[in-house]
């Protein structure tokens, strides 16, 4: 047994009705500041990842998942149980307002299902393991995260929203303009002064 496990075993051992004890109290706190520990470790992580995606990037597109839902899925429910994901869809929001970015939230149901390249849907829900998509009306066949990827930011954004070459291959991305060597954003055009 773990030692957080085992504190927090002990915190919660005292029977009903007794008064706590010394040690009790002790492993009630210890337990108490374990998981205070963890709660501000993937706070801290989730607001440094989003910042750094958010500073290299003017559109983000995001599955607005719940956890909760997710739960109800036995492979995914220890994930969704885990706060970490909703704490980094929060940090993400947060981030994008404060620096004026354009953060679209995409249903997330059917992004695996949908083919980006002619919009059809799978007829089956594709588990998991399967890890290549193949459309069955056109035959493309592409990585199933790109493709999910390319159908949340053609939802987010529209289907002209997809930077040159193949869509599948520009997923991560499509219709975003990161940031050049320098980690400095080129003006718009607009922006920019005119030739003389």
């Amino acid at each position: 047994m773990d030692t957080l496990a085992r504190r927090s075993y002990q915190a919660h051992g005292n029977p009903r009705g007794t008064p706590p004890t010394k040690g009790y109290r002790r492993a009630k706190k210890l337990t108490a500041k374990a998981h205070q520990k963890i709660a501000n470790q993937r706070s801290d992580t989730a607001h440094k990842w989003a910042k750094a995606l958010v500073a290299q990037h003017d559109r983000v597109a995001v599955e607005d998942f719940r956890p909760k839902f997710m739960s109800k899925n036995r492979s995914l429910a220890r994930k969704a149980a885990d706060a970490a994901c909703g704490a980094t869809k929060a940090a993400m929001v947060w981030q994008a307002a404060k620096a004026g970015r354009d953060l679209k939230l995409v249903n997330p149901a059917f992004t695996t299902m949908d083919c980006f390249h002619c919009g059809a849907r799978a007829k089956h829900r594709i588990p998991l393991d399967q890890r290549t998509y193949t459309c069955t009306s056109c035959g493309v066949a592409s990585d199933r995260d790109k493709n999910a990827a390319a159908v949340v930011v053609a939802r987010a954004f529209g289907r002209g929203s997809t930077t040159h070459g193949s869509p599948v291959d520009k997923a991560a991305g499509a219709g975003q303009r990161p940031a050049g060597v320098e980690g400095v954003r080129p003006e718009p055009a607009a922006a920019r002064a005119p030739a003389a």
